[in-house]
């Protein structure tokens, strides 16, 4: 069985959480736009489903074609292949609340995106630099420290002991919450340096999962794209003063 990942080809992006699940349950899948030099825009990369899947046409990438089946939204995505490979927690309940969990970390990830393009996405940057500064300060000491504490309080929580946020193994809501972090450590690295030790068991978690060994292959790997200033995550030194 092979899966076809659609997003863009020069950003890690939301396709990056896609990408870390298909990893780590030892997928088949075509990167298209990255090995095929297909997608080079929206239409390229919808072309190839008009007609072909009727009404089926995703809004935006990521999406990840599967048979018959186009799926599309990154928790969507994301869900149904832990379900699917048995990345998921076990119990009917905890899958559930997993998928809940999956569309908050997509909050989240929004949310530091929001930090630099807090006007409009049709804007650039230094368009909108003034209005970023002040959502970049009310991320950094509000909205930062409220997500994660509560993945904190999940692992907390969890009867099967803090080593994942939900079940008693490692699903792809702890893939989601590596990557966002990671994103986090590259777009405020003095924030991160800050108030990570506030959140030990969070941090614990990442590691983990960097530790796997389908992961850390695949993040040694040139599969694995850096975080750059075109991507979901950017690093501007002026929205991570102290």
């Amino acid at each position: 069985m092979s899966y076809d990942l659609y997003y863009w080809p020069f950003i890690p992006g939301r396709g990056e959480y896609v990408r870390l699940v298909l990893e780590a349950v030892g997928a088949t899948y075509r990167d298209v736009a990255r090995e095929e030099g297909e997608g080079a825009g929206m239409e390229a990369m919808t072309a190839g489903l008009k007609g072909r899947y009727g009404p089926q046409i995703p809004f935006a990438p990521p999406y990840l074609v599967d048979g018959e089946i186009v799926l599309s939204q990154t928790p969507v995505i994301v869900a149904y292949l832990g379900e699917k490979h048995g990345l998921a927690p076990a119990l009917e309940a905890d899958r559930l609340f997993a998928r809940a969990v999956a569309v908050t970390t997509a909050d989240f990830a929004a949310e530091i995106h929001d930090t630099h393009h807090p006007v409009g996405t049709g804007l650039y940057y230094d368009d909108q630099k003034d209005e970023a500064r002040r959502r970049a300060e009310g991320f950094r000491n509000e909205r930062a420290p409220k997500f994660l504490g509560w993945y904190q309080a999940l692992l907390q929580a969890n009867p099967s002991g803090p080593s994942q946020l939900l079940g008693s193994e490692i699903s792809y809501v702890d893939l989601g919450l590596y990557h966002t972090v990671e994103g986090l450590k590259y777009a405020f690295p003095k924030l991160m340096a800050r108030i990570s030790g506030d959140y030990p068991q969070v941090m614990a978690l990442c590691e983990r999962v960097a530790a796997l060994p389908a992961i850390a292959q695949y993040l040694a790997s040139d599969r694995r794209m850096a975080f750059n200033e075109d991507g979901l995550f950017r690093h501007y030194p002026e929205l991570d003063e102290a």
